[in-house]
């Protein structure tokens, strides 16, 4: 019976919003997350997260002004779980917000919670757990906010959602088990199985002739971003994360996971629709350490006017990703016409990098810090702080990376990744400013603000953005809403690794006030509600026993080990490459993409036998000195042999 109960209260809740009254509605949802067999890709079977028994979870649409209360009940015997809206700002209920450690308790298994916020905000937007990367299951979809008002300052005749996404068939535990693990010193993330579009594949959606369409796209994978297209037609971009902007029209576009956009698509009439329509996204190939033989990098849907008519030949531009130049998301311009906020009153510096610590594993960092999650949400530590400690980043912990900002100053933060990968950086409870974006470079490059010739009279603002492979970022934003925010890569194998610091804003403004359930979901969880980073209440300044990262690289002792694995790992490519020259003389294409895999998987082994010698070197230890030094030259040896191949 209390299935029956769940799901009337759903279809009533559903039924109110696409009424799509003008008065504001309260949408109640009872939400029991559990697993169930799919196999979207239809190459394999996994268990999902579902709600109610059901896969995909459902496409939640409200109307801005209205009220969301989403009782979220964990059904799932071997794990926690939460619940992130993200985009959504949670202006005065940051206890909302959803990541565990930050702002919540984990919610354990037979526990609930009640996620209780008013819709201020309008636009596309997503919700998914926001616990490890349990996302990865199935637990996300699609969250639409109507506004009349906004929504009529466009001319289109209907409205459609998609999603796209990654897939992959291990469960999110077993990912992230094989990413961090010393087995993995490069850190290489996990390749996708599959892409999917609305949760399936080669999918078919019916369209009218002559009739113009407001389609809203949302990234909701866990790792690649996607290039979007619609080969022969050119579609106008209405909106970003949540931002109107000007019409833009394009032809490509770039989507990182978290990212959002709609468009404006006009189909022909039917003396000029010779074929139907293809929908071509594409997995963003330089963000894969390698690339399996196997691996479909396209996924191709279909809008079909009439099943009589042909489908479009496949374009050969499709295969070239050097060819690609989607639409750079800078030149939109929001139509509010937000001028660019004035020079900052705190500016904060990231340095971003990826580096092996003492048990082997690689961690990302931001300023020599990788994120752990703290004995108390970090949300609760400043309820719980005296008045005059709360603006002291040390009670927070020292590996939140914790930022305390005041109330309505102007902040700007700037990335500078030394890293040779692209990260879509996620800041919950804000959207911002770009203010720059860099190419991406061989070697790192800073951002150096007196060689910025100019900045644009209203920059682009969005919640997610990237930063390219050893380039820079800035940033900026408001900080007017009280509340303890997070900023972290969403390629959530990064999050995982580490990539994340915490705002703790204007914290001397925050209501002290936390709901019950939310009290009682970190008691089922042993974790105490009051204290500093380490749970200490009474002390706030002493933080023995906080949870730290590991300790560094032992000198003299890890190179060793290294030089041995990567001895049995040359030894491997040095097989393969004498299999390459042995068949030479036939080889096909898709041999050809296989040496190009192996020469990328040869520089990372260079690049890391070069740090290691650095390391070496400073350490002043001679013996693993020279034969690294042996090795390097070996495997230098052999990426010249395959270069020449």
């Amino acid at each position: 019976m209390i299935d029956i109960f769940l799901w009337y209260v759903v279809w009533l809740s559903t039924f109110g919003a696409a009424a799509g009254a003008a008065a504001a509605v309260t949408h109640e949802f009872y939400y029991k997350v559990q697993y169930v067999l799919a196999n979207p890709d239809g190459v394999h079977e996994k268990e999902v997260i579902s709600f109610n028994g059901t896969w995909p979870l459902p496409t939640i649409e409200v109307n801005k002004g209205d009220r969301v209360k989403l009782h979220l009940i964990n059904g799932l015997e071997d794990s926690t779980t939460s619940l992130h809206f993200h985009g959504l700002f949670m202006k005065g209920v940051g206890y909302m917000d959803g990541p565990v450690g930050v702002t919540q308790c984990p919610i354990s298994p037979g526990g609930s919670m009640l996620y209780d916020f008013k819709v201020e905000q309008s636009g596309t937007y997503w919700y998914h757990s926001h616990s490890g990367s349990q996302y990865s299951d199935g637990f996300r979809g699609l969250f639409i906010i109507h506004d009349e008002e906004q929504e009529a300052k466009y001319t289109f005749d209907k409205q459609l959602s998609w999603s796209v996404s990654d897939w992959y068939h291990l469960p999110s535990a077993e990912l992230v088990k094989k990413q961090l693990t010393r087995y993995n010193p490069t850190g290489a993330e996990p390749i996708p199985q599959n892409l999917l579009f609305n949760d399936s594949r080669n999918v078919t959606i019916g369209i009218d002739y002559d009739t113009t369409y407001l389609i809203r796209i949302a990234n909701i994978g866990i790792m690649v971003s996607q290039f979007f297209s619609i080969p022969g037609y050119e579609f106008e971009i209405v909106e970003v994360d949540g931002v109107y902007t000007e019409q833009k029209k394009a032809k490509l576009a770039y989507l990182t996971v978290g990212q959002r956009m709609s468009i404006l698509l006009k189909t022909k009439s039917k003396s000029d629709a010779k074929s139907n329509v293809i929908i071509v996204t594409s997995m963003d190939r330089s963000m894969l350490d390698t690339v399996p033989v196997d691996l479909e990098l396209n996924s191709i849907n279909y809008l079909v006017y009439d099943e009589s008519i042909p489908m479009p030949e496949l374009p050969s531009w499709i295969d070239d990703q050097d060819s690609f130049e989607p639409i750079n998301d800078l030149d939109l311009v929001p139509s509010s016409h937000t001028p660019l906020l004035a020079e900052p009153d705190h500016r904060i510096s990231l340095l971003l990098h990826m580096e092996n610590l003492g048990d082997g594993v690689n961690y990302a960092f931001l300023n020599n810090y990788t994120y752990v999650a703290p004995k108390v949400p970090t949300l609760l530590t400043a309820l719980s702080a005296p008045d005059s400690l709360i603006n002291d980043a040390r009670i927070y912990g020292s590996n939140t990376n914790s930022f305390v900002l005041k109330k309505d100053e102007t902040v700007e933060i700037v990335i500078n990744n030394e890293d040779d990968n692209k990260h879509p950086m996620h800041l919950h409870g804000h959207q911002f400013q770009i203010i720059a974006r860099s190419k991406d470079f061989e070697e790192p490059v800073h951002y150096d603000p007196d060689k910025q010739d100019s900045f644009a009279e209203f920059p682009i603002m969005r919640d997610t953005v990237y930063v390219e492979g050893n380039g820079y970022l800035v940033i900026r934003f408001v900080a007017d809403n009280p509340g303890v925010w997070f900023f972290h890569c969403h390629l959530d194998f990064h999050l995982e690794q580490g990539l994340a610091v915490t705002l703790v804003e204007a914290p001397d403004y925050l209501d002290k006030y936390i709901p019950d359930d939310h009290l009682q979901t970190c008691e089922r969880s042993n974790m105490p509600t009051k204290g500093n980073a380490a749970g200490n209440d009474q002390d706030f300044l002493n933080l023995h026993g906080e949870y730290v990262q590991p300790a560094p690289l032992p000198a003299g002792f890890t190179p060793k080990g290294y030089v041995a694995l990567f001895t049995c790992t040359a030894a491997a490519l040095y097989g393969i490459w004498s299999i390459y020259v042995f068949g030479m003389n036939d080889i096909s294409v898709t041999e050809a993409g296989k040496i190009d895999n192996e020469k990328r998987v040869m520089q990372k082994y260079i690049e890391i036998l070069e740090r290691l010698k650095m390391k070496s070197v400073e350490s002043r230890s001679a013996e693993p000195s020279a034969e690294i030094e042996k090795m390097l030259k070996q495997v230098i040896a052999l990426n010249d042999k395959l270069s020449q191949l």
